[in-house]
């Protein structure tokens, strides 16, 4: 690996593949499969969500989980440094480095927006998506 060329490995703590797998299989007619390595989470025949370790020197590796996303939110999150990360393979998959630190309810909600952008307009009516903030709502209402 002194080339610099990741190794993608099935590297992943089980309670990492655990917390994924709880919000992935809570979507509707989402299942999970063996990947080429690690684990991954799909609608239909459409990869949602993966996770797998990702190594990069003998020093570096992370677990990573790889999802889609679009519009400006890829663009945001493709330059936005960590934990998130480009892969370099498909438009829109985008890597999240998971860790000690990661936010999981972050995690759900970008795996909602995965699943929503690969799956049918009727499975997607099935989602409880989180509603977005307006940017003419602010968080607190002042009274000036």
């Amino acid at each position: 690996m002194a080339d610099g060329t990741p190794r993608y490995t099935d590297d992943v703590p089980a309670g990492i593949e655990e917390r994924v797998r709880k919000i992935c299989l809570g979507f509707p007619e989402a299942y999970e499969e063996r990947a080429w390595a690690g684990s991954r989470w799909r609608i239909r025949k459409r990869t949602f969500a993966h996770v797998l370790g990702v190594r990069r020197s003998d020093e570096d590796s992370v677990v990573a989980l790889v999802f889609r996303s679009g519009g400006d939110e890829l663009e945001m999150l493709r330059n936005g440094g960590h934990p998130f990360f480009a892969l370099g393979w498909g438009h829109s998959a985008i890597g999240m480095a998971l860790d000690a630190d990661t936010d999981w309810d972050e995690v759900r909600e970008l795996l909602i927006e995965s699943f929503c952008l690969l799956a049918p307009k009727k499975l997607v009516a099935l989602v409880d998506r989180p509603r977005p903030v307006r940017s003419d709502q602010a968080e607190c209402d002042h009274d000036d």
